[in-house]
Parts: structure tokens; C-alpha cells; sequence
């Protein structure tokens, strides 16, 4: 998928700074920053690592000019107190991400093309620029100042007495080691014209991250300069491959030729971006972005970028999505036998630690656990014989530590009692996915018998029997305690008023009548614990008052805690959470759940994707470009907000998909082709610009409706 963003685009500053791009590297690391590439937020960077001791922002930004004829031009911008500056971003003709982010610049005649791309498996990004104009222009020197940060991606830093601003000199750079205990970083340049760097230590001040300012955060910090790096560019118009300048900076020295680990690395990137056509192809790919190996070894699933880390619920929520149903089992299926090997009295950590002592405060993560095994299989039954290896065990585990009520669970008041539901937690803990507190409180109190935590607790149960029975090994339930089971629920949950529905929480003989979308999962889940004839009246319920085009609201409207906004400081906005906030990642179980109600499968498959249409086509280029926001308000226009970047809402929309094309294949390829054109002819309301989205459709070689670019393709001169 290409994101083309026009001249006048690039120069509407309000609008272009909420654009913004990602790279990562299967490492955890990452780069990002705007199509400015001005940094908005304490953690966009050019390169970001994941350590030991947490992720840590190295190389904030570049500053950037290019100089020649006795003049100096800035490309680059960044936002100090009251201004841009410099106003390199008065120059930006184009910018365009495909496989990775390229930016066109003007200066008279002089055309600059900046492409930047992560190398797969190593902290280390690279950078090309390449020149174009006639040949009478005196020659260029790209300048370079190198802006560092050296600090934990969730702290600011400021000018102090503790850095080490020695550098040391390198055949192609230098390398420099701020702070002991964090990697060196390496600078390693390539022309073919030669270069100098002088050291000059100095500090960049007061610069101002306008996203941490709105999220009520400290937003200023000052940035490390080691020193002038000049590039000599190569003499214009020479047309030739060596005519580019490259530069790496990484934590560790680069031995090889830049220019050839260019082209290897895109090679990579452009082979992965081609195996996947049309919306699933595409949010397959963007599903990679999530998957790593943490410094410890460990297969993990980051929940979202830029600031959440691997999270046991987020884990095995997103992983049918990320791993089984686009085609990673291998990773998923590490991902799982690891969780297996954490299970402590029934649970599963929800967070885990460097040091072992993992965060055992979560009551659905194992039970998530259940459904991810349930999708492997779906997708593979030829794993079976895996599943009883290296999960069965795992997974009886689980059932037998959520009956004994002993050890953590009894630590966090998690138990079935004597009609077989399953209780959990107490008024000071949150331990479903509804887990907001303000000022120590919880917003969303659900401490008791919660409705979704009971569906995926028969779920699991049932589940658990259909394997004894494979596995020829007794039931650990029995068909009596499920139907028992299943008749409870119903008497304690259902509500007939209302056009009949399922609460939300049982707590101390009451019933919250909420309307909310965990019923949803009453219905969704491979086995439904709600009875067949009550299933179609919940997914009218939740589509009647919570369905957005954008997702699931967390609250009907019309209750008067709704909370339509998501903004404010923190605490305004945890209140805000789950009172009315739309979530993308619901979608996946309202799918599934319309699927199976629905008389006119494809009726209803047409109707959701219509519905769906400015999620999938709109959003894509609002926030985080390419991928799927945590959250939207839950009242219109539903501004995105939270990460720019979140795992189960990619892995969940993705998933839906997948039902959608599987379930109404003709009503689906329709649907896209319109979706496809929609993203490359937007509809433009005023004079601010216009990003065009391009696809490639399944079975093309080539991006589909792709309008014509208004400069050359940045990057053409390489």
C-alpha cells in the first residue's frame, strides 16, 4: 500500500504533524516521527532500541541542510517554544511511504530525494539522500547534525554535566557513548566524494513535542550535538547509483558496503510488501510490525506503538489475528508454548519481568489462552498432535487452578462458585480488559461475576472437554455441569427489557445493566454460552447502540456516564476509557457473532463493510499511516487517539476481513475494489492537500487507481 501526500499537504503544518510513519525491525526498535519528520512526541525517533532495561530513544532526529554557492538551506524542522524551526518543511514537494518513508525537497532547481528503512534483525537504521538538478549549480554539501537523546522512550532529557561528549574518530564516522550502561551508537557514512566531521559539542534547547503537551505530559527537552558531519555530494545529474549518499547509525559498527546493505535491506522489505495484496494483505503486513524477539530471546507481541510493551491479555488476544490467520504459526506457536510454561495457580502473567517476578493480575488472559489454541486449530487441525505436546497440559492447568481458588487466584479473589461461574476480583483490583483507574479509582468497577469473563470461562471449559475427548482421556466438565452452567448464566445475565440483552457484571445479587460490548462475547466465542434462540437479540443490542464506523463503543450513549471524548490529562482521559470510547479490536468478535446470527450472510457481510468503509479506507491515513489506532472517540467524528499503532485492533480488523471474504468472497471483492478506489481519488473539501492511497488487489502486480504523481517517485534518482 503507497501513501502519496501532495505539495499542499506536505505544507498544511496543522494537519501533516498528526501524520505519522513507523519502521521496525523485529527487534523491538523502531523509527518514527511525522511526514515532517518533526518529532511531536517524546517517542518518535530515528532510532529507538529495545534493551535490556527497556526501550530507550538514541538518535531523536537529524538536522539537516544542504549547502553550496555561499548559502545554506535547512530541510529539516523541529518545534521549539512558539515556532517551527528551522523551515525545512517549507521546502518538502512530497511525501510518499511505501516500503518505507521517502521525502522529495526543493530548493530552485536543486531537487533532494531522503529515504530512511531499518535493517531486519539489527538496531541500525539507514539513510539515502540523492540530488537532482542542472549541472551549472555549484557543488552540495549535505550538513548534518546528529540530535541525541539517550534516555528511557517514556522520560525527557535535558543539558547535563553527566554526558560524555567524547567522540572517537572511525574510518567512515565516529561513534560516541553518552552514557555507560547504554549501547554506543555508530555513524558510518558513504559518498563517493568523502566527507568530515568536526566534533563540537553543544546542546539543541527547549525542543517541544506538541502531542505530550495535549496528553497533560512534560513536552520539552534538549537534545546532544556531537558535532558537524558534512556529506560532499556527488557532482548533479550524474545519473549513476553511486551518485547517493548513505549513512547508517547503529549500535553496532557497520563493516559492509552501505550501499549494497541498502539494497539488500529494501530488497527484503519490498519482497514482503509484494507477497501481500489488497486490506488483509495489507494488515497482515502491518501485523510484523508487533511481532519480535526481545532482547531476551523471547517471541512477544507489543501491544502497540509507540509506548506499550508485550502484554499477556493483548498477547493471546491478537494472536489469531497476527500469527495463525496470516500465515506466522511457527511464531505464534512459540508465543504460546512460552505462555504455557508461565502458568501459576491458573494464570497467565499480564506482565511479564526481565527479573521473574511476573504481574499475575489478570483473570481472562488464560482464558484467552483457550481461544487462541481454538484459532491455531481452526486454521491448522493438522497442529493437533502440537497442541497436546506442548498446551494440553497448559490448558488443564489453567481449568484446575481457576476450580482449587488456591495461590494468586485466591490472592485476587478469582473462584467458581457452587453453580459453576467464575467470580473475580475485589473493589481495589481490575482484572479484566476493562482496567482504567483515575486517581487510584476504578473507572469501570466490574469486580464479581463479569459477563465476557464467564463466556470465555465456559469456552474454555467446553473447549477443553472436545480435546479430552480427541485425546481420549475423560471430560474434565461433562456435558451435565456445561448445560448447568449455561442455564445459570442465562438466569443471572439476561435482561428481557429492552429489546432483551445480557448485563454486564453479577455482583452481590445484582445485576449491572449497562449496556456494554462483553456481551458480545456470549455469542462470538466458538462455544456460545448463551442459548441459540437469545443470540440474534445481543448482536441487535450492540449494533442498535455501540457499532461505530469505527468500532465498538465501551457505553450506549443514552447511559449517563457516556463519556463521547477522549481527551484532557490523564486522569480525564482514563475516566473517559471505557465509558463510551469506541475500540476497534471488538470488531473481530462482532463479526463473528453477526456471522453466526445472521439469516442473510452476505446481506449482513455487505451492510458491516459498508459500515466499516472510513475505518478501513479513511483512518488508514489519519493518524499512524498504514495501521490501526487503539481508540476513537466514541461520539462523531471519532478522532482517533491512544497509539497511533495497536496489535489487537490490527489483528482483530484483519481477522474480520478474513471472515468477511471467507463468508461472502463475491461481496467482499466488490466491497474492495470500491475501497481501493475511494482511497485513491479522496474526496477533497478544501485547499489543504490530499494523501492518495494505492493498493495492489489480490492477483496484480500493480498498486490499483494509483492517480498519477505530481513530481518524479522520490527516490527515482537511485
Amino acid at each position: 500500500m503507497r501513501f502519496s501526500f501532495d505539495k499542499a499537504a506536505c505544507q498544511n503544518t496543522r494537519r501533516a504533524l498528526r501524520k505519522e510513519w513507523l519502521l521496525t525491525n523485529g527487534l523491538g526498535d523502531y523509527a518514527s516521527s511525522t511526514i515532517l519528520y518533526c518529532n511531536t512526541r517524546k517517542y518518535h525517533g530515528l532510532l529507538t532500541v529495545n534493551t535490556q532495561y527497556g526501550r530507550h530513544v538514541l538518535l531523536s532526529a537529524l538536522e539537516e541542510s544542504i549547502v553550496g554557492g555561499g548559502k545554506e538551506f535547512y530541510l529539516s524542522t523541529r518545534q521549539h517554544p512558539g515556532t517551527l524551526y528551522p523551515h525545512g518543511h517549507d521546502y518538502l514537494e512530497a511525501f510518499r511511504l511505501d516500503q518505507w518513508p521517502q521525502c522529495v525537497y526543493r530548493v530552485g532547481d536543486v531537487r533532494l530525494c531522503r529515504e530512511a528503512l531499518l535493517v531486519q534483525g539489527e538496531s541500525q537504521i539507514l539513510l539515502r539522500w540523492s540530488v537532482r538538478g542542472p549541472t551549472h549549480v555549484p557543488p552540495l554539501t549535505l550538513r548534518l547534525h546528529p540530535l541525541l537523546a539517550y534516555r528511557n522512550f517514556h522520560k525527557l532529557t535535558h543539558a547535563n554535566s553527566g554526558l560524555c561528549a567524547n567522540t572517537t574518530p572511525l574510518p567512515d564516522g565516529f561513534s560516541i557513548t553518552p552514557y555507560e550502561g547504554l549501547p554506543t551508537l555508530y555513524i558510518q557514512c558513504q559518498t563517493s566524494q568523502g566527507y568530515s566531521f568536526t566534533p563540537q559539542p553543544d546542546w539543541c534547547r527547549n525542543v517541544e513535542y506538541l502531542e505530550e503537551r495535549e496528553r497533560g505530559f512534560p513536552y520539552s527537552e534538549d537534545l546532544f550535538i556531537p558535532g558537524t558531519l558534512d556529506v560532499f555530494m556527488p557532482p548533479l545529474a550524474e545519473g549513476k547509483d553511486d551518485s547517493c549518499v548513505y549513512l547508517a547509525a547503529g549500535t553496532k559498527p557497520c563493516g559492509q558496503n552501505l550501499r549494497q546493505l541498502w539494497n539488500d535491506a529494501s530488497r527484503e522489505r519490498t519482497k514482503a510488501h509484494k507477497a501481500g495484496g489488497g486490506l488483509a494483505g495489507h494488515l497482515s503486513q502491518a501485523g510484523q510490525q508487533f511481532c519480535v524477539e526481545g532482547p531476551s530471546g523471547r517471541a512477544e507481541v507489543l501491544a502497540g506503538y509507540h509506548w506499550f510493551d508485550a502484554w499477556g491479555r493483548d498477547t493471546l488476544i491478537s494472536l489469531p489475528g497476527l500469527t495463525f490467520h496470516a500465515g506466522r504459526t511457527n511464531f505464534g506457536l512459540r508465543v504460546l508454548a512460552d505462555m504455557g510454561r508461565h502458568v501459576k495457580d491458573g494464570l497467565i502473567p499480564n506482565m511479564f519481568s526481565p527479573q521473574g517476578d511476573h504481574a499475575y493480575n489478570s483473570v481472562d488472559a488464560a482464558l484467552w489462552y483457550a481461544f487462541a489454541l481454538q484459532s491455531c486449530l481452526e486454521v491448522d487441525a493438522g497442529q493437533l498432535a502440537w497442541v497436546r505436546e506442548n498446551a494440553w497440559p497448559a490448558l488443564k492447568a489453567i481449568i484446575s487452578g481457576y476450580r482449587s481458588g488456591e495461590g494468586k487466584a485466591r490472592q485476587l479473589d478469582i473462584y467458581v462458585d457452587a453453580e459453576g461461574l467464575l467470580h473475580a476480583g475485589n473493589s481495589h483490583s481490575q482484572l479484566t480488559w476493562m482496567d482504567a483507574q483515575a486517581n487510584n479509582t476504578p473507572v469501570t468497577p466490574r469486580q464479581g461475576y463479569p459477563v465476557e469473563i464467564n463466556a470465555l470461562w465456559y469456552n474454555t471449559l467446553a473447549f477443553a472437554d472436545q480435546l479430552a475427548t480427541r485425546f481420549g482421556e475423560a471430560p474434565l466438565t461433562g456435558d451435565a455441569a456445561l448445560r448447568r452452567l449455561r442455564m445459570v448464566f442465562f438466569q443471572r445475565f439476561w435482561i428481557h427489557g429492552g429489546g432483551g440483552y445480557l448485563g454486564d457484571v453479577w455482583r452481590a445479587g445484582k445485576l449491572d445493566t449497562s449496556v456494554r460490548p462483553n456481551q458480545i462475547f456470549a455469542v462470538s466465542l466458538p462455544h456460545a454460552i448463551l442459548p441459540e434462540e437469545y443470540q440474534a437479540q445481543v448482536v441487535e443490542c450492540v449494533r442498535n447502540k455501540l457499532l461505530t464506523p469505527y468500532g465498538l463503543r465501551t457505553l450506549a450513549p443514552d447511559d449517563p456516564h457516556y463519556k463521547g471524548r477522549y481527551d484532557g490529562d490523564p486522569a480525564t482521559r482514563d475516566a473517559a476509557y471505557h465509558q463510551g470510547t469506541v475500540w476497534p479490536w471488538l470488531l473481530g468478535h462482532y463479526a463473528d457473532a453477526l456471522l453466526r446470527t445472521a439469516w442473510d450472510i452476505e446481506g449482513a457481510a455487505l451492510a458491516l463493510l459498508d459500515t466499516l468503509t472510513p475505518l478501513y479506507c479513511d483512518h488508514i491515513s489519519q493518524a499512524g499511516l498504514g495501521s490501526i489506532s487503539e481508540i476513537f472517540d466514541g461520539s462523531p467524528p471519532y478522532k482517533p487517539n491512544g497509539c497511533i499503532a495497536q496489535a489487537w485492533s490490527v489483528a482483530e480488523c484483519l481477522r474480520l476481513l478474513l471472515r468477511m471474504q471467507k463468508a461472502a468472497p463475491a461481496v467482499y471483492q466488490r466491497w474492495q475494489k470500491l475501497a481501493a478506489h475511494r482511497m485513491a481519488h479522496p474526496v477533497i473539501g478544501d485547499m489543504a492537500g490530499v494523501c492518495r492511497v494505492s493498493m495492489i488487489l489480490e492477483g496484480c502486480k500493480k498498486h490499483h487507481n494509483c492517480a498519477p504523481e505530481a513530481t518524479p517517485a522520490p527516490g527515482s534518482a537511485c
